[in-house]
């Protein structure tokens, strides 16, 4: 057994003894005190309280130390970005926002981060040596391969443009990257469903895409581009031209731009998503109907994906989540519907709770998954023997 495998058996925060840790593993005693000797040198374990003793001295207790390190997890969107420093826990330590356009480029958007990471650190009072990883979400299609953008829509200047060697040139360390919403699936697990191994995040809002978690895993397809459920054929959508090119694709007609412009055919006055929002929660009936028929074609297509992956719960994130049972009653009526029995005999549909918190919770999310991981475990035990 490896000693990243020890470490496994403290991942989860629960102090065991030295005894536990054998009895559990099967392995000698004298080898797991080598094993813990490594971690407790890499910083990652530490003695922890007192145990109870059965006669003579009482066992020591060991336990994940979640400040051993620090990760930095960046949220960029359109038009802000927020970044945070956080422990091994998640536990955001300091966090900083800046309103800033996507559009004006890598240079001065990773410009922000890699500044607004040093004054963190600073905060801290934490060096360079003790930063263990970056993680980035970015508002557009990644390649998961090599964190990579490709043809982000709203992103001029990013296509295929090195993120991670653009920011290891400050900070010499893991940078991982991903979309938008599939590190908002992991914020809102690791925050508000930690238990919950199989859900599904559909972020609605100018687009609609989804992040899927599933056996615990994000799951992120081939090429990184699962979960693209904007741009799946839907019957209402018929013939109804997409920003994508293609007809009949449920952003075309569910998306925040098609409700502003159906009420607006309507003789509504409304400007943006945000205006329908607010007029959904004034009980305006055109916007409620708008909002309920919205649910209904995303319904359409999560009904679907529930008998595809049987997620357990469906969280609904983005700015129109905000319009709440009106969008959720129309998902519902659809999925219960059209789903098989057995996969929505426990499935829960519900809105974000982490709300604008989610994507900084996600990036700091995967850099932990991935500083914690075996294989980087490992690597940094070996360095040390």
């Amino acid at each position: 057994m490896r000693t990243s495998d020890v470490f496994e058996l403290l991942r989860d925060g629960r102090p065991r003894t030295r005894a536990e840790l054998a009895d559990a593993s099967g392995l000698a005693r004298s080898t797991i005190a080598s094993r813990i000797d490594v971690l407790m040198r890499m910083g990652l374990v530490a003695p922890y309280g007192g145990g109870v003793s059965t006669g003579g001295r009482p066992p020591s207790l060991l336990a994940l130390n979640p400040r051993a390190w620090v990760v930095v997890g960046v949220d960029i969107g359109a038009t802000h970005a927020t970044a945070a420093l956080a422990d091994l826990s998640g536990t955001i330590l300091v966090e900083r926002r800046a309103d800033i356009d996507v559009a004006t480029g890598p240079d001065h958007v990773l410009g922000w981060v890699e500044e607004v990471v040093a004054e963190m650190l600073a905060d801290q009072e934490r060096t360079v040596s003790e930063l263990a990883a970056i993680g980035i979400g970015l508002p557009g299609p990644v390649e998961h391969d090599t964190g990579r953008a490709i043809n982000p829509p709203i992103m001029p200047g990013w296509h295929r443009y090195d993120v991670p060697a653009r920011v290891q040139r400050a900070f010499p360390v893991p940078v991982l990257i991903d979309n938008d919403v599939n590190i908002m699936a992991l914020g809102e697990q690791h925050a508000h469903l930690p238990d919950v191994d199989n859900l599904v995040f559909i972020k609605v809002s100018t687009g609609i895409g989804a992040g899927l978690i599933s056996g615990g895993e994000l799951q992120r397809g081939a090429q990184g581009t699962a979960g693209d459920l904007g741009h799946v054929r839907v019957s209402r959508a018929g013939d109804v031209t997409c920003r994508c090119g293609n007809q009949g694709c449920l952003e075309a007609v569910a998306a925040g731009p098609a409700i502003v412009e159906s009420l607006r055919r309507a003789g509504v006055e409304v400007g943006a998503g945000q205006d329908v929002v607010a007029l959904v929660q004034s009980g305006e009936p055109a916007a409620v109907q708008a909002m309920r028929q919205a649910g209904r074609d995303l319904g359409e297509v999560v009904a679907v994906l529930v008998n595809v992956i049987n997620p357990s719960v469906i969280v609904i994130g983005g700015s129109l989540a905000a319009a709440g049972e009106s969008l959720l009653a129309g998902i519902r009526e659809v999925v219960y519907q059209r789903s098989l029995p057995l996969a929505t005999e426990h499935l829960s549909i519900v809105t974000a709770q982490a709300g604008e918190r989610a994507g900084v919770l996600g990036a700091a999310a995967l850099a932990i998954g991935h500083v914690l991981s075996p294989d980087y475990i490992e690597a940094r035990s070996l360095a040390l023997v």
